[in-house]
């Protein structure tokens, strides 16, 4: 199903996630990496933003816009899962849903109130690529959201997986400390679906204007490479 016209796009959020592949796969779990989020000029007024800064979290609705189908399958493949076994697509986050709709949690870093598209939001930790439209923005309440006693199903197993990123100081040496951190960050979590695991295929994540390489062996990630990307 297509989303119907009477959700209007309030506004697009900005980061260097160009490509699905490498997006995070849940919110929160690359703290590092910021995006900003633009509103259209309809949405721009100061006092739809009044007492916002309040908040350290926001809850963000958006679009899955780069994976909308006309139809949908009651069953889903989770990469995690190694894309072999299907679930039930409500018991997961996959975007091939009824509706296209994402939720996701983020840190509220600041707004500006002075730049030309005023007011824009710094945000960290989102899982949305670039240009994602976003159909309206929430506070996180923490007394009302958390929730510290949950069960989290299959996705439970995968709580705190992380691998180990290497980077030859030749490389890091050419580009700034938080960038670095960015992309290890971006790496750490293993983008790749669990049925891959062949040692000697390279892999390339764009991030910005980048396209980070890498191998996984033995439970590590080797960036091989960070060249500049060309999308001519």
């Amino acid at each position: 199903m297509i989303m119907s016209d009477e959700f209007k796009i309030i506004a697009r959020i900005h980061n260097g996630y160009k490509t699905k592949f490498g997006v995070p796969r849940q919110s929160g779990i690359a703290e590092e990496t910021k995006s900003e989020i633009v509103f259209e000029k309809e949405y721009r007024d100061p006092n739809a933003f009044r007492r916002l800064d309040e908040y350290s979290h926001l809850w963000l609705i958006w679009k899955f816009s780069e994976s909308e189908r006309e139809n949908w399958s009651p069953t889903v493949r989770p990469p995690r899962l190694g894309g072999n076994e299907r679930v039930g697509v409500f018991a997961t986050r996959s975007p091939f849903r009824p509706n296209p709709i994402g939720l996701t949690c983020v840190k509220l870093e600041k707004i500006d109130f002075e730049c030309s598209d005023a007011p824009v939001l710094t945000v960290s930790g989102a899982d949305l690529m670039d240009s994602t439209p976003i159909y309206d923005i929430k506070p996180y309440i923490p007394y009302a959201d958390s929730r510290p006693d949950a069960v989290g199903g299959f996705a439970d197993g995968f709580s705190g997986y992380s691998l180990k990123v290497c980077i030859d100081e030749e490389i890091k040496e050419k580009y700034p400390e938080n960038f670095i951190k960015e992309v290890t960050e971006l790496l750490k979590t293993d983008p790749r679906p669990a049925y891959q695991k062949d040692e000697n295929r390279e892999y390339g994540v764009l991030y910005y204007d980048k396209n980070i390489k890498f191998k996984v062996k033995d439970d590590k990630i080797f960036i091989t490479d960070i060249e500049l990307y060309d999308n001519k």
